[in-house]
């Protein structure tokens, strides 16, 4: 059975395991990228250290295979990032996702007025994927941008 919940103190390994697991498959084992982020060891206290941040995992099973996060971008307070969203290869294509994106964005959409992301051009289905659920692909990062590695950038409005 497939859950989305907030994310526990307890699923900081397995949910770091699952962003490094996607990181190496998609060339992402880099500085400049989440692979280098201070939090990605304790999520559960970076996520629940302010009301306008959240994460959400997606259980299956017991197993935790998936997640993503919503936090302030650049400190600003209308514009959030769509945060460290992974699922292990065993469950893409499943409908997982879209659903996690929408926990997220209904979460989203009570604090900030725009939702902004970074990823990479080598992730074509998250690209595909994020275009499909109405995010627009910008020519460049926002200022204020932390992972300089990235060269794909969406944002949407919320």
């Amino acid at each position: 059975m497939i859950k989305i919940r907030p994310i526990e103190r307890t699923d900081n390994a397995a949910m770091e395991g699952v962003i490094r697991e996607c990181l190496i498959e998609f060339g992402g084992n880099r500085e400049g990228l989440a692979w280098a982020d201070d939090s990605l060891h304790d999520l559960y206290s970076y996520y629940n250290s302010a009301a306008n941040r959240a994460s959400w995992i997606v259980e299956v099973d017991g197993y935790v295979l998936g997640g993503c996060g919503i936090a302030a971008f650049d400190e600003q307070e209308q514009i959030c990032e769509l945060q460290k969203m992974y699922l292990s290869s065993a469950i893409r294509g499943k409908g997982v996702a879209a659903d996690l994106l929408d926990t997220a964005l209904a979460f989203a959409r009570r604090h900030y007025r725009k939702c902004y992301l970074e990823t990479l051009l080598t992730m074509q289905a998250a690209g595909r994927f994020y275009a499909k659920h109405g995010f627009s692909l910008l020519d460049a990062p926002l200022g204020g941008s932390e992972h300089y590695a990235c060269d794909a950038w969406y944002i949407r409005d919320l």
